[in-house]
């Protein structure tokens, strides 16, 4: 299988990195003998992975892990997902993201500048024939939060960038949600993810603002929410709000909630669980996409 990383911003690292007190590093949670569980923290140049398929479907499915805003889950909520999504033709692309509590320029917007520069830079590459030309974002937890700004902010300029890659939009062709980060409400927020991304005591604009039910837009791309009923750590309140919020503006949108299941599942040790349909679910929903393409 055929890999690469790429850095998300031209040179070293964010435009809006210089002054924040980001420290890069790289921990890895694993037991011994299990599979690499790493967690990036510090981000300053966010990267992209890359997993090529053999045979190209047309989808980049573009991965934003979760984390709490903390730390980006590169494998649990990445990396092993290549195996399964190569094989169904995708070319696999996964991003890490500045955390939005560490002193970037954009504060509570670096996740979404990154974001948006990611899904640019993969539409470039997809014009010169690198990857695919659909780009899907897939988000897990708080990168859930991310692939949903993504979605429905794609029109802000966040980015004090202008160069040619600028000119690409950066809408995601549709979006899939992993037991998303949707809401910073406080019967509904995840109360670590709501601090570190605006702070311990927000107003109620930043709420509103930052509460991506209340951000659906009428050119928000089709929509697939999988989560389980009886996740603690963000409720599956936060898939049934933006649920009812793409269904208002008549956005394609598609939910399936699990009995069980919990929070953090992504797809290691699943195979005796019904949990192991959710992939074969996001290929299912995603195939008139790749029929398109023949």
């Amino acid at each position: 299988m055929k890999t690469e990383i790429i850095n998300v911003w031209p040179g070293s690292e964010a435009p809006g990195a210089s002054d924040a007190h980001a420290q890069p590093r790289i921990i890895d949670q694993a037991k011994p003998y299990e599979p690499y569980d790493r967690a990036a923290y510090g981000v300053r140049c966010p990267e992209i992975a890359l997993w090529y398929p053999e045979d190209d479907n047309g989808i980049t499915l573009l991965v934003a892990p979760g984390g709490g805003f903390e730390r980006v889950m590169i494998d649990r909520e990445g990396s092993s997902l290549s195996t399964f999504f190569t094989a169904m033709g995708y070319t696999l692309a996964v991003m890490t993201y500045r955390l939005p509590h560490e002193g970037h320029h954009e504060g509570a917007d670096a996740p979404l500048a990154d974001v948006q520069r990611a899904i640019r830079v993969l539409r470039e590459r997809a014009r010169q024939g690198l990857n695919g030309r659909q780009i899907v974002m897939l988000g897990f937890s708080a990168g859930g939060h991310v692939a949903a700004s993504a979605a429905t902010r794609f029109a802000e300029k966040i980015s004090p960038l202008r160069d040619s890659i600028e000119q690409h939009t950066a809408r995601p062709d549709a979006l899939v949600l992993i037991y998303p980060v949707i809401s910073m409400r406080d019967n509904l927020a995840h109360k670590g993810a709501r601090q570190r991304l605006i702070g311990e005591f927000p107003t109620g604009e930043m709420i509103d603002r930052y509460s991506l039910e209340t951000r659906v837009r009428h050119d928000t791309p089709a929509t697939l929410l999988i989560h389980a009923v009886d996740d603690t750590s963000v409720s599956v309140e936060n898939s049934m709000q933006f649920f009812s919020a793409l269904r208002s503006k008549n956005i394609p949108v598609e939910a399936h909630f699990y009995q069980q299941g919990g929070h953090g599942f992504g797809l290691r040790s699943l195979a005796d669980s019904a949990l192991a349909s959710w992939p074969m679910l996001v290929n299912e929903w995603l195939r008139p996409r790749t029929l398109a393409k023949k």
